[in-house]
């Protein structure tokens, strides 16, 4: 009967406990794991998470993840410098740094790519120094704890953002920074070597004004000037000039073509 299903489902349970404890685990461990990760907390209710006397506990919320910050009380808590970040989704100011209360908002759709670069890396330090709660109903995620449209786009920003700098990285790798100096009696001097522009490499390279697509101006970088062109195979294919034929270089006039050092007089 009934009866007898209860006590065997008991039974399961001991068993299953004094196997964890078998393992290691005590089977408290599971009255401690917290019931409230994928808790869905509504904005009037992330409020009363400020920390101060009486209330349940000192929460924030970024792209509408809840974390647990009671553990960095004395930077979130009341009178703490991050007090402001309390309690609510404030998304932009981590970004931005503005903690007025017009800055203290989740509205990231303004935001350039490095201020969406600013957001993942809080995002990543939040989860890995504080405990998961569950998501804020609102921008980020719909009533039943679905990924809103915003929150699709925030992503698809914040990826967008990550390429972008992976390319920039490797575009310095191609093409360091020279180094330069300038003085009021001797002009520019534009220089390359097998460190400028904070690039450790085995070549040095020639300066050349690199003009970027979308940016104005253009601005020095040392140019690699034999084997393959970057990114291309050893072959014989090539003309074993480096990257000296690249469609967004210039070299400066007055100036040697292969000259490690470049100076323009005023």
């Amino acid at each position: 009967g009934p009866m007898w299903r209860g006590a065997a489902a008991a039974a399961l349970l001991c068993l299953g406990a004094a196997w964890l404890q078998d393992l290691g685990f005590d089977p408290r461990f599971w009255l401690l794991l917290p019931p409230t990760r994928n808790r869905l907390l509504s904005v009037a209710e992330l409020a009363r998470y400020r920390g101060a006397a009486g209330e349940p506990g000192l929460y924030l919320a970024v792209l509408g993840r809840v974390f647990d910050v009671e553990r960095g009380r004395r930077h979130y808590g009341p009178g703490g410098a991050y007090s402001g970040l309390a309690g609510r989704d404030a998304t932009r100011a981590f970004a931005t740094g503005d903690f007025t209360q017009a800055g203290l908002v989740d509205d990231v759709s303004a935001l350039s790519p490095g201020e969406m670069l600013a957001i993942q890396s809080w995002l990543s330090f939040y989860s890995d120094n504080y405990d998961p709660v569950g998501k804020l109903v609102g921008r980020f995620y719909d009533e039943y704890g679905a990924p809103t449209e915003a929150l699709r786009q925030a992503e698809t920003a914040i990826e967008e953002a990550l390429k972008f700098q992976a390319e920039s990285e490797q575009r310095k790798q191609q093409f360091p920074p020279c180094n330069s100096e300038w003085s009021s009696a001797k002009g520019s001097r534009f220089w390359c070597s097998r460190q400028s522009g904070g690039v450790p490499r085995a070549w040095a390279g020639v300066p050349r004004k690199l003009y970027s697509p979308g940016a104005s101006g253009s601005r020095c970088v040392c140019v690699r000037t034999s084997g393959p062109p970057w990114g291309q195979p050893a072959s014989s294919q090539h003309s074993n000039r480096g990257d000296l034929d690249d469609p967004h270089l210039q070299e400066y006039d007055g100036c040697h073509p292969q000259a490690q050092q470049c100076v323009l007089t005023v």
